[in-house]
């Protein structure tokens, strides 16, 4: 049964593995590819990070983590090493998550405020941000280490069975700065972002022309049912699409946050009841799962950060039928309905922001919206226009 466990166990964390390289590499070429995508440039970087952590970190947790390879020994240069990488990458990683919040909220509340702001300057200096923070997180748990030419076995190298003076310090610090104030910066975001996505659906829809009732009309029964008529059929087609974007918004929102929380919660958790516990029993192994369920991490991000992004998605599926050598007659062409329910969430938030902020004309209409505002012009059979006051 044991047996079983280990091979199971093993599988796991190879496919993790293999899932984050080829994962981040997809991504990463897609937005390097694409010059319009270097917005995205922040998910780019966390593509990064986790391509790093599945090429150095993932591979050294297997060797720690499988009993296939207990007669592996570190030095402690080694041992300081792979410590390193650990907390450097992960620290990484969680605050580029925590700047791509922030982005998107800008990104979706102000928009204007972004376009503007948003310079490569300014994205250049969050990235040299994350990387000395998470440097100097990690210097500071290797202070106090042992010198000398010791030896330890690879499964003992982790930061549970850190020796160093000041572990119980660290782990609160590295605690507070990498998890507790990136989750409440995340929270707080993605609840504003939240009020906005309510805010949109609850937002009353533009009625269309032929849908009010005129003040001087003809009193024919025809008229008076063709009006009714319209008013009924085409007030009901504009609130569902509302109500889908807004249940897809809200959707995305709580698989963000909520694939954050499942990831961390348990790693730091752990960490700090097993620095203020004494002598906890199978801490080893424990460790072994939630570092594991952390590193789930790296291979789950460049599905949520950047696959879940429908223009990603689409320049994906170009790139597959150019190297395919696809017909142009084979490509999949979208109808109105179809576009407009696959509509990235962060563009019908920008869309319903742009309307709250600015009334101007910078919102990008779907194409059911752009067959409204077409057929918007054409009076209703059997109605008399208006007369302009």
């Amino acid at each position: 049964h044991s047996i079983a466990q280990e091979v199971v166990g093993l599988f796991c964390m190879i496919l993790l593995t293999l899932t984050a390289l080829v994962a981040n590499i997809v991504v990463m070429v897609i937005i390097l590819k694409t010059p319009l995508f270097r917005k995205f440039i922040f998910v780019c970087h966390l593509c990064v990070v986790n391509l790093l952590s599945a090429i150095f970190l993932m591979p050294l947790g297997i060797i720690s983590s499988s009993s296939c390879f207990n007669r592996v020994i570190y030095s402690i240069a080694e041992c300081k090493a792979v410590i390193f990488l650990n907390i450097c990458f992960i620290s990484a990683s969680i605050l580029t998550i925590s700047i791509i919040s922030v982005e998107r909220y800008y990104y979706i509340v102000h928009p204007l405020r972004y376009e503007v702001k948003m310079t490569i300057r300014l994205a250049v200096a969050g990235v040299i941000f994350i990387w000395v923070k998470s440097v100097l997180i990690t210097v500071l748990a290797l202070v106090a280490w042992p010198h000398g030419n010791g030896a330890t076995s690879a499964s003992r190298c982790t930061v549970y069975w850190s020796p160093g003076a000041h572990k119980k310090v660290f782990v609160i610090l590295f605690s507070i700065t990498c998890f507790i104030l990136p989750t409440i910066i995340i929270l707080a975001v993605y609840s504003s972002i939240y009020r906005v996505a309510r805010t949109a659906s609850l937002q009353q829809a533009p009625v269309p022309a032929q849908a009010v009732a005129p003040r001087h009309r003809c009193d024919s029964i025809a008229s008076q049912v063709t009006i009714l008529t319209a008013r009924i059929l085409m007030l009901p087609r504009l609130i569902p699409d509302r109500l889908l974007g807004s249940n897809k918004a809200i959707l995305t929102l709580v698989l963000i946050v909520g694939q954050f929380l499942c990831c961390w919660l348990p790693f730091f958790a752990f960490h700090l009841h097993s620095s203020v516990t004494v002598g906890t029993v199978g801490g080893g192994h424990g460790e072994m799962v939630v570092t594991w369920i952390a590193y789930s991490s790296f291979a789950i991000n460049p599905f949520f950060y950047g696959l879940l992004n429908r223009q990603i998605r689409e320049e994906l599926a170009r790139l597959r039928r150019s190297c395919l050598n696809r017909p142009l007659g084979q490509e999949l062409c979208l109808s109105i309905s179809e576009a407009s329910v696959q509509e990235n969430f962060l563009q019908f938030l920008q869309r319903a922001t742009c309307t709250l902020e600015t009334h101007t004309s910078c919102i990008s209409p779907s194409p059911r919206n752009r067959l409204d505002q077409t057929t918007a012009g054409f009076p209703t059979p059997g109605q008399v226009p208006e007369e302009s006051s």
